[in-house]
């Protein structure tokens, strides 16, 4: 007679647990993560593996207040050390974050954007004189702007279409971001998409500026020249006249 009224006592607590757990996964549904980190914890602490599982989901993405992941890691063995397939799942995650650490910091705090501007999108800025006095100069410092300005139009076309930078991640990586993890790389890649953006712009207003300088000062040359030819042929048609 005891061990019936003992087996029926488990069986109502755990109907109780089912209760909370549901009532816990609610709340966590309606984003009220104080309500269901109280609840998880209260049956995780009471051994409930599916509660021990989403109470270290919580603390791995910072849900439960800020990211804890040692803590998240001893919830994830509780839970897939009674089977728990998730929790299996979540431990193995922290095992590849290991093993992949560098990569993962890579795109945090390493990813510079080279490969953006690399191959026939590293645009060579022409130098520029200040000043041409023959045609094959002009026609060689009109030509190097030609081939800078089209390499800067396809390197700007894909730096825009590279935006946000946070989509060059591989999904393999993100995959193994925390929360803490991936607000940084945000953080950190769109700020360097900002500068990517400005070094683009100056780089081309410096270009155009000297360029703009130097056809300037060969146009005022070469109409400068042109008037003194056309002065010196004058000069000599009247001579010869004289001569004559």
């Amino acid at each position: 007679m005891k061990t019936k009224l003992f087996l029926a006592s488990l069986l109502l607590c755990g109907a109780a647990f089912a209760g909370e757990l549901e009532d816990a996964n609610a709340l966590f549904a309606k984003k009220d993560y104080a309500g269901a980190l109280k609840i998880y914890t209260k049956l995780a602490n009471a051994g409930n593996p599916e509660a021990q599982q989403a109470l270290g989901q919580m603390y791995w993405y910072g849900e439960a207040g800020q990211v804890d992941e040692p803590k998240a890691e001893a919830l994830f063995k509780k839970a897939a050390a009674k089977g728990n397939k998730v929790a299996i799942a979540s431990l193995e995650l922290m095992d590849q974050r290991l093993k992949r650490r560098k990569e993962i910091d890579y795109w945090i705090k390493g990813y510079d954007g080279e490969d953006l501007k690399s191959g026939e999108y590293r645009c060579v800025t022409p130098r520029i004189p200040a000043m041409s006095k023959v045609n094959a100069d002009i026609d060689r410092i009109g030509a190097a702007v030609q081939a800078w300005q089209d390499c800067y139009n396809k390197y700007v076309t894909k730096l825009n279409a590279a935006m946000p930078l946070t989509q060059r991640i591989p999904a393999d990586i993100a995959k193994l971001m925390n929360k803490e993890e991936t607000e940084k790389s945000t953080a950190y890649l769109k700020q360097l998409q900002e500068n990517l953006s400005e070094e683009a712009k100056v780089s081309s207003k410096l270009v155009l500026a000297d360029f703009a300088a130097w056809r300037s000062a060969t146009e005022a040359y070469v109409e400068e020249h042109n008037k003194m030819v056309k002065s010196a042929k004058k000069d000599s048609h009247w001579a010869d006249k004289k001569i004559q």
